[in-house]
């Protein structure tokens, strides 16, 4: 088999901008006879991680007669993957905090299935940090002997976010963070944002392709962020601080509720066609389990929305201080909050850079107190206090004293 030589890439590859090191091993790997049979994908948020899971996984069973056009995007096999309804490729992801250990199970009985019509079966896991070492250990056996068929593909946002067992039998593959001009560009070319609004989104995003998505397209999501990101500049006041937390963790949850709200009677509604029953009837006491079952998930992926959101936002509190440590050390290059350029001046010649480096340590304790379960609100009003301006000693003697 020869390998190209002529630098082209598959359209199924084409969202990965900034990534030709990881895109050169993933495609290699697709044209071999017998690829490796469990892959560790990690790279921060914003990184790529999940579409390159699902490009390579594409890649594995593309129809492209030639191995280095494999990840054509184009093919029969190609469109079942973006489409996620392939019969031999798994794209798993958890809505919950952990996954389950009966999900677990599931994988482990998925793997040992031949492929149906392709070459081989994929199972990708997205977030697979968010298992338990309980779940790990289930999962171990079938990542270290896997039929040959099989293809286990993990994604975690660093390898010491799964555990060594498993880390040492999967090949690994690291992202990176892609530069602001590539993902503009990008949201230029698919999404046809114009020039200027994509640049800013980039940066806004700190180069995360999805929330840069989002904010380019969807006025709301720019103004709740901008609302996010101006709280430091308003909180002058212990009842500033506290306002400023409810409304945070309010606006969060609310929109978190909305939207599993709006899942789960779908999902009763569909839960409700496939076992005969009428919109309007009584569940039989036979079925009730099924729909507690529901409403147990929508908890639970409740929870997890809001510990996501306010991550986000936190995320984006941290470029604030970025850009204010930026502007205290006179550094080149725009800020990541650009267009805010003139107020965050303004904070920085009222703060020194050690309440600067001050407020991020805050953030990052906050990020991990959510992490650990902590209530939101409490995080938060916990951080937001951190923001408070520093009252200077009065000078020996008091006002106008002699010391």
């Amino acid at each position: 088999m020869t390998r190209r030589t002529d630098g082209g890439m598959p359209p199924g590859f084409a969202e990965l901008v900034g990534q030709d090191a990881v895109v050169g091993e993933l495609r290699t790997a697709a044209a071999a006879e017998t690829p490796s049979h469990a892959w560790l994908l990690t790279g921060p948020p914003g990184s790529g991680r999940s579409n390159a899971a699902r490009a390579f996984a594409a890649a594995l069973n593309c129809e492209a007669e030639d191995p280095w056009e494999r990840g054509c995007g184009t093919c029969r096999s190609c469109r079942l993957v973006e489409a996620g309804s392939h019969p031999s490729v798994s794209l798993i992801s958890t809505e919950n905090v952990t996954y389950r250990i009966e999900d677990v199970r599931a994988l482990v009985s998925t793997a040992q299935d031949r492929p149906q019509g392709s070459r081989r079966r994929v199972i990708v896991v997205e977030d697979a940090d968010r298992m338990t070492e309980r779940a790990t250990n289930v999962l171990l056996k079938a990542v270290e002997e896997p039929p040959p068929h099989t293809v286990w593909v993990l994604c975690a946002p660093s390898p010491a976010d799964v555990l060594v067992t498993i880390r040492s039998r999967c090949r690994q593959v690291s992202l990176r963070i892609p530069p602001v001009d590539a993902v503009a560009e990008l949201l230029q070319a698919r999404d046809g944002v114009d020039a200027e609004q994509a640049a800013l989104a980039a940066r806004a995003s700190q180069s995360h392709i999805g929330v840069a998505r989002r904010l380019a397209r969807d006025p709301e999501v720019r103004r709740r962020r901008e609302e996010v990101v101006t709280l430091p500049l308003r909180v002058r006041r212990a009842s500033d601080a506290v306002q400023a937390a409810g409304r945070l963790v309010g606006m969060t949850k609310e929109d978190a509720d909305s939207a599993a709200e709006a899942r789960l009677v779908e999902e009763q509604a569909s839960l409700r066609r496939s076992l005969g029953l009428d919109p309007e009837e009584k569940v039989p006491p036979k079925l009730r389990s099924q729909f507690k079952r529901l409403e147990e998930d929508h908890t639970r992926r409740a929870k997890r929305a809001v510990a996501d959101a306010l991550d986000r936002s936190l995320i984006d509190l941290t470029a604030v201080f970025r850009d204010v440590l930026s502007l205290k050390l006179r550094a080149d290059g725009e800020l990541i909050n650009e267009h805010l350029r003139a107020e965050l001046t303004d904070y920085a010649e009222a703060i020194s850079a050690e309440k600067a480096l001050e407020c991020l340590d805050a953030i990052s304790q906050a990020r991990m107190r959510i992490g650990q379960n902590v209530p939101p609100l409490l995080a938060m009003e916990a951080l937001m206090t951190r923001f408070l301006p520093t009252v200077r000693p009065a000078p020996a003697g008091g006002p106008g004293g002699r010391g």
